[in-house]
């Protein structure tokens, strides 16, 4: 079976539930490390960590993190080593992300980017 880790902070927690949802239709098992629902939401920061880690530590290829922007979760989950975090707001450079760069985590923002055009991101990506 298809593996993927997934994360947002309280800005990307409605948007984290549809791309988890378009991930397990695709076939994907999906680690979901939070934030959890709208009420105790974690700040991007301490999110980042718990997903790149498991991608360091080869638990899985790949991993989805989704905060307001992107550039605040990308920025953090690049920090720990092995982790090649893109932040993406259209799908031409999610795929050429993985084609030239060897991406292991998508970034993307809430506030810049819908349900739709994410999954569009996400498939070009995987």
């Amino acid at each position: 079976m298809k593996k993927i880790v997934i994360g947002s902070d309280k800005s990307g927690f409605p948007l984290k539930e549809a791309v988890k949802a378009h991930l397990v239709e695709l076939g994907y098992e999906v680690e979901d490390c939070g934030t959890q629902d709208m009420e105790h939401g974690q700040p991007y920061y301490m999110v980042a960590p718990v997903v790149a880690e498991k991608i360091s530590r080869k638990e899985y290829e790949k991993g989805i993190l989704i905060c307001g922007t992107g550039v605040g979760i990308s920025l953090a989950a690049n920090k720990v080593e092995g982790v090649r975090a893109v932040v993406c707001s259209e799908p031409f450079s999610a795929k050429l992300s993985r084609m030239h760069n060897s991406t292991n985590v998508l970034a993307f923002g809430a506030r810049v980017v819908g349900s739709e055009l994410a999954k569009m991101i996400v498939d070009e990506w995987l």
